[in-house]
């Protein structure tokens, strides 16, 4: 983009001129940022107008990626990163005396996501773009985020975040490509010489307005699109006065219309909560559609090869109304007769499956779904009726059978068994996330659909979570083994030529310790608290939820607080716990869980016998740049949720990749990433997927007998309801009923032993600080086989069959 640094430095200056009227000197560092991020954006902008033409004049096959979220995280690092233009705006900038850090800073995290699911999304949009493949993200451009946390005397409070407020510098308004989504109403149908016509009137109009964002590829001509669209009330003709009544009913259609992309996940406690989330489902996925097909008709007109042009991916069952609606656009617009709509749709849609979870399987309440969308309704019931016939013709007869793979049951819409149905593949996204749908979760349809499933491992890009997050340790891989891994991220596994090298070693060790102590540092400023970066940084970052058991990992803390107590002279290794999460604001017991974090947290700061050994942080409105920060410094990765719950997990791969050491259970990809690295390099604890099924189905899990033959668990659970932690006695007592008297869900009692037994293995290790290095450069080195890029490959080949489009 700029041959040199002078180049830069004029360029900059010019655009900042051009954008606030005044000299660099006189601006703020908000300023200075949009000025900068304009720079990138507009060279970003070529490339995109020459990648959407290749892509149209050659005719190529194109996927279309929908995701309800997209966790983006920070844009303008990785922009410059992947223009090859991060050293030297850095240098251009110091020259000018502006700070790159500062700057970034400056840039709001774009609030369309709020964890793995939409973190795996972004990472995957960057791969689609640096593997130079026709691929773009559809979604819906929330005006809010999720929610900012506070934490407040321990409790976790919700607050707005309003990232919107100063703009998004990346994103461009497309307002001639805007669209209309219909919801309510009524159908008319009507027979006549053209055929059968259906009319939709009545309807609530809805403006869906394009936001395009730029995908830059790492070191490519290639800018794919992430189109997020804004939910927008209808131009009205009528600008003379209006009634009272008339006025309200305008305001309540304005609010109606502005809450469809005003924030994701809605509150889903209330009935009118879900139905605005099944309208937010709806609204992405007909305005993506709308769009689509329009572009396709441009160049080909018919849409009878639609098909062999396009595939359409959802992510997870959000977007599976992508089948109903492709099917009313081919039948209603198009005047396809069912089979050949039905052809193309089940040949141009493809699912990923990311729970085994029975709540997260969404369902939606009959009688809603027919009054949101009578049409799409109407198509959902011939697919049903059409789908039980064919089971009847191949299990006549059965009949429970039949209801268990019904798209419509017992008074609801089941959206994974639409997907399942009206895809052509169905992908788990770890080997034993996958094996478990084939024989628990998705059993019926695997048995019917062999062909549909498969497995695709989810990735990350090391783009972000190496080189970006821990640029010292990304340089000091080069220097050893040079620089084809960047590209080539399997080319990591060169790294085992350095792990019996001590000096090589010495070299991780020093970038860890300086990553602890930029964390250490953070802490200090929004904390006020002072920890060690000599002690363990043990880390348990993600969501928080029963079944990632945040509750177990206080449990440990717990008891070996109370070890100390009993023996102050207890030889351990300084540790300091690490937590950040959000809890979902309706989500009761996973609010009290942050709660019990803080407390024992407190109660540990209140008592020198332990906090010479022990510090529990938790770190508030955990985002990709806190991700950022916290990942490069981890010594221990805790990835401890119960066996056969987490389909496949990004964060442990991360943690990986920076050189911690994953404690973990055998679940999601933790049994991937065990099997790559060697069990010598990962400490694994507790129940199988298989004996956690088992208890499941066959019962014979006694919580109360685990709890009274063991004393030192006992100890821990009593000390939840005795008032010896700082809070009320009562406080924790929904908690410890969970556990005991509705019979522990998710066996944290039952695993207690195992974990406290491999707690005291990463600290026997951790002594050993040449063999704890050894681990570190081997998880490192074996960490390129979970890149993105590799999973992207395998989708492209797999899945999609889309090639790059080199030019």
């Amino acid at each position: 983009m700029f041959h040199n640094k002078d180049a830069f430095i004029g360029a900059y200056l010019q655009k900042f001129q051009s954008l606030h009227g005044k000299g660099v000197d006189e601006g703020s560092n908000r300023e200075r940022y949009e000025a900068l991020a304009g720079l990138v954006r507009d060279g970003l902008a070529q490339k995109w107008s020459r990648t959407n033409k290749q892509y149209l004049e050659r005719g190529v096959k194109q996927v279309y990626y929908f995701s309800i979220e997209y966790l983006m995280g920070r844009l303008l690092i990785t922009n410059l990163l992947n223009s090859d233009m991060l050293e030297l705006c850095s240098e251009g900038l110091d020259e000018l005396g502006i700070s790159l850090d500062e700057l970034t800073e400056q840039e709001p995290e774009a609030g369309l996501g709020s964890g793995g699911l939409g973190r795996l999304a972004a990472c995957f949009l960057d791969s689609i773009a640096s593997l130079r493949l026709p691929g773009h993200g559809c979604g819906i451009r929330y005006r809010y985020g999720m929610f900012k946390q506070k934490i407040v005397d321990g409790y976790q409070a919700e607050l707005p975040d309003p990232w919107l407020r100063d703009g998004n510098v990346w994103e461009f308004r497309k307002p001639d490509k805007a669209v209309i989504v219909k919801f309510g109403g009524h159908i008319r149908e009507e027979q006549t010489d053209k055929g059968h016509l259906i009319h939709h009137e009545g309807y609530q109009a809805i403006l869906a307005v394009p936001y395009d964002m730029p995908v830059a590829g790492f070191r490519k001509e290639t800018v794919n699109t992430l189109r997020l669209w804004s939910a927008e009330v209808m131009p009205s003709d009528n600008d003379g006065p209006v009634s009272d009544s008339d006025y309200i009913k305008v305001m309540e259609y304005r609010r109606s219309v502005e809450s469809i992309s005003e924030i994701l996940y809605p509150d889903d406690s209330r009935y009118e909560g879900r139905v605005l989330r099944l309208k937010q489902q709806y609204f992405m996925v007909s305005a993506g559609l709308q769009s689509i097909v329009r572009r396709f008709k441009r160049k080909n007109g018919s849409l009878f090869d639609f098909h062999e042009k396009n595939t359409i991916h959802i992510n997870d069952t959000h977007p599976a109304l992508v089948v109903p609606e492709l099917m009313r656009i081919l039948l209603d617009e198009e005047s396809l007769g069912w089979d050949d709509a039905w052809r193309i749709t089940t040949n141009t849609v493809s699912y990923t499956n990311h729970t085994v979870l029975p709540e997260a399987f969404e369902k939606w309440p009959v009688e809603a779904f027919k009054e949101l969308m009578p049409r799409v309704f109407m198509i959902v019931n011939e697919i049903n009726e059409r789908w039980c016939r064919e089971l009847w013709n191949r299990y006549p007869g059965e009949w429970e059978r039949i209801r268990e793979m019904s798209v419509i049951a017992d008074g609801f819409v089941h959206m994974a068994h639409l997907a399942v149905v009206g895809s052509f593949s169905v992908n788990g996204v770890a080997k034993i996330h996958t094996e478990i749908l084939k024989k628990s979760v998705l059993r019926n349809f695997y048995e019917y659909f062999p062909s549909k499933f498969n497995n695709k491992t989810n990735g990350i890009t090391h783009r972000r979570w190496l080189m970006k997050a821990n640029p010292d340790l990304s340089d000091l891989i080069t220097e050893s083994i040079g620089q084809s891994w960047i590209t080539h991220a399997t080319d990591l596994h060169k790294l085992s030529t350095c792990i019996e090298d001590p000096e090589f070693g010495e070299k991780v060790a020093r970038v860890k310790l300086s990553n602890k102590m930029k964390l250490a540092d953070y802490v200090q400023k929004t904390t006020c608290k002072i920890i060690n970066p000599h002690s363990i940084f043990d880390c348990h970052i993600k969501r928080i939820h029963n079944y990632k058991r945040q509750v177990l990992n206080v449990m440990h803390i717990m008891d070996l607080a109370n070890q100390l107590r009993d023996n102050p002279a207890l030889d351990i290794t300084p540790r300091t716990f690490f937590f950040a999460g959000k809890a979902a604001p309706s989500y009761y017991q996973a609010k009290r869980t942050i709660k019990l974090i803080n407390t024992v947290a407190k109660m540990i700061d209140s008592e020198p016998v332990l906090n010479q050994k022990i510090q529990v942080i938790f770190l508030e409105n955990y985002r990709v740049s806190l991700a950022e920060l916290i990942v490069p410094a981890a010594d221990v990765s805790e990835q401890i949720s119960t066996a056969s719950k987490e389909a496949s997990g990004t964060g442990n791969m991360k943690f990986m990749m920076n050189g911690a050491i994953t404690i973990g259970t055998h679940d999601g990809a933790n049994i991937e990433i065990r099997s790559e690295v060697g069990a010598e390099n990962f400490v694994s604890f507790g129940l199988t997927a298989d004996e956690v099924m088992d208890f499941h189905q066959k019962g014979g899990y006694n919580a109360r007998k685990v709890y009274e033959t063991n004393p030192r668990l006992k100890r821990v659970l009593d000390q939840l309801i005795s008032g010896e932690l700082p809070a009320g006695k009562e406080e924790f007592r929904e908690l410890y009923d969970s556990l005991l008297i509705h019979n522990d869900e998710f066996f944290l009692l039952e695993d207690f032993s195992a974990y406290v037994a491999a707690q005291k293995q990463i600290d026997r290790l951790y002594k050993d600080q040449q063999r704890w290095r050894q681990m570190c450069i081997q998880n490192i080195a074996h960490s390129g086989e979970f890149s993105s890029d590799n999973t992207i490959l395998e989708y492209a080949v797999g899945i999609w069959q889309v090639k790059p489009v080199i030019f």
